[in-house]
């Protein structure tokens, strides 16, 4: 017996067991240039809008059958579907073009596609570049609908499904037909496939190179999604091996659910702060039920989307209100827009720019100081919902100390203005900064000296640092934590924070995997923020780590990272089957 193993990247914890489904709804279908004889015009119009009709409703289907006590980032993707169907982008703008130039529906909506895709291909942020998925995916709803196909699913229990990729409404639905892990050609750790996994607790391994095309229908697979690999027709002893394995799994999530609510401290008395990451007002509940002390990190590019114009600063506060008093004295740290020249299309605000490279232009921290304009409308949010529960403000991508002093000028402008305006908020609100571009790592010393608080933001951190994209299928599988590079610049940040006595904390995905937790507590960070999913597994790692003789460890190694190597012993220091 001949078992074929193929790899991947696993984008969630897990191991499953069960036949294949070749899924091929979610591959990309191809559309034709084709244009329609006047005389057929009005009548495409009237096929294009009722395909986008059967689109909502299949979404809202969908969303209507997601259990109540769902978690919100899940019942989110659909709500942004459902949003983008709305939106003039998505339905006017073929319609124009179907107008202007008697281009077929198909055909009309496809250039649309593209074109706004290649405004999301241009924003450095990988996880706002991932929103892209979005467009696709209810582009091919519409599409699917246009084609008239049908989806002939068949009993899913207990399957695992393979495919090109899966949109978010369609992996919902199949969790919701029992299936047990997903395997799909395309995507990386922050595609859609790859947060909806971890949010709905599902085994996934995620760019898994011709997967159609080398697994057989109904053929027997082990999806393991820890190690990023699946075997396909394996023997008897290697499916009594992970069949005891994934026992092990199911007992300990349900000791999982048993720590929400206990304290985050090792095992030698050192408490440690587990917060999570969250965009959206509706990903309040997820942090309340996994029992976070607070927000590490609100990202606020949503209010910047699907929008036409700015969003003003009473937008910006009654945002902020609702996740402010939705979590009810639990502190939360909102991040100051992370946008850049080419991401202000879709607001409606546009910076000129001839740079080839956005992510080494005007972005983030830098937008916002060229254009005041657009900032102040969101300091002053912050500093007035800051009044009404804890707050606390951070600056995204800085790479110098003029930076940090220009903002605290625009602040205390800002508060003033406030105060002559006659409105509360908060005249000593903490300001941090992200650590994510090696320079400022280096520099960290000097930042600690100047805000209260810092966060690391590895999944920059890391890209800048290896020159790699981890959102690229062609080279992410170079994206590499444990690079010593960057084990150098985290330990630099986290000392820095030691010697100056400033909080240091990590959003990035690093902080919500569970491998890297004892490495992260033995270089003495003891402030994690995380997917809200991840964080009840990084707090089973901590309480069951000894920190003192997890620093001893880490001082052990630190010679080899040093010299630029790999220590010996980090392998094991970043299991997850044996603890200290």
């Amino acid at each position: 017996r001949v078992t074929l193993a193929c790899t991947g990247i696993g984008v969630s914890r897990g191991i499953a067991l069960g036949p294949a489904h070749i899924f091929r709804h979610g591959g990309r279908a191809e559309v034709s240039a084709r244009t329609v004889e006047p005389g057929e015009l009005e009548a495409e119009i009237v096929r294009f809008c009722g395909a986008v009709s059967q689109a909502r409703e299949h979404f809202r289907e969908v969303r209507a059958q997601i259990p109540a006590d769902t978690r919100s980032e899940i019942i989110a993707f659909i709500d942004a579907h459902l949003l983008m169907l709305d939106d003039d982008a998505l339905v006017k703008a073929p319609i124009r073009l179907m107008r202007e130039h008697g281009y077929a529906a198909e055909w009309a909506l496809q250039l649309q596609r593209d074109a706004l895709v290649e405004v999301f291909d241009r924003m450095e942020d990988p996880y706002l570049r991932t929103r892209k998925d979005d467009v696709d995916h209810v582009v091919g709803q519409v599409q699917h609908h246009l084609s008239r196909g049908e989806k002939e699913l068949g009993e899913l229990q207990g399957s695992v499904i393979v495919s090109q990729d899966l949109m978010p409404a369609d992996a919902i639905l199949l969790h919701n037909r029992g299936v047990a892990a997903f395997v799909t050609e395309f995507g990386g750790p922050m595609s859609h496939t790859a947060i909806l996994a971890r949010s709905l607790g599902i085994p996934a391994v995620v760019g898994v190179r011709q997967a159609t095309r080398c697994l057989r229908q109904g053929e027997r697979l082990i999806v393991d999604s820890l190690h990023g690999v699946v075997l396909a027709d394996p023997g008897e002893a290697t499916v009594d091996h992970y069949g005891r394995r994934l026992d092990d799994v199911r007992h300990r999530f349900d000791a999982l659910k048993r720590l929400v609510g206990r304290r985050a401290v090792t095992r030698d008395g050192q408490d440690v702060r587990l917060m999570t990451n969250i965009e959206l007002p509706e990903d309040i509940e997820a942090t309340r039920q996994a029992g976070a002390d607070g927000v590490g990190l609100y990202r606020t590019e949503f209010l910047y989307m699907n929008r036409e114009g700015q969003p003003d600063e009473e937008a910006h506060y009654a945002a902020y209100l609702e996740v402010v008093q939705g979590l009810d004295g639990i502190p939360v740290t909102i991040r100051t827009l992370d946008l850049g020249a080419d991401k202000q299309l879709e607001s409606g605000y546009v910076v000129e720019s001839s740079v080839c490279n956005p992510a080494l232009g005007l972005r983030a921290v830098r937008l916002c100081l060229k254009e005041p304009g657009l900032f102040r409308p969101q300091l002053r949010a912050i500093l007035r919902v800051a009044a009404e529960g804890p707050v606390r403000l951070m600056i995204p991508m800085l790479t110098n100390l003029h930076e940090v002093r220009v903002l605290k000028q625009l602040l205390e402008e800002t508060r003033a203005s406030l105060e002559r305006d006659g409105l509360p908020h908060d005249p000593n609100l903490p300001v941090g900064g992200m650590i994510e571009v090696p320079a400022a790592a280096l520099s960290a010393g000097a930042f600690a000296r100047e805000l209260d608080f810092l966060s690391i933001g590895t999944n920059d951190l890391v890209q800048y640092t290896l020159a790699i994209d981890r959102v690229d299928d062609e080279v992410n599988y170079l994206y590499d934590p444990l690079h010593p590079a960057v084990l150098r610049l985290i330990r630099m940040v986290i000392e820095a924070g030691e010697r100056t006595g400033t909080a240091v904390s990590m959003c990035g995905e690093m902080a919500g995997d569970p491998r890297f937790t004892r490495l992260l507590l033995g270089m003495g960070l003891r402030e994690f923020s995380m997917q809200p999913g991840s964080l009840l597994e990084v707090k089973r790692m901590l309480i069951a780590s000894d920190a003192g003789r997890l620093a001893d460890t880490v001082r052990e190694i630190l010679p080899d990272l040093e010299a630029g190597s790999i220590p010996p012993g980090l392998e094991t220091l970043c299991s997850v089957e044996s603890l200290h």
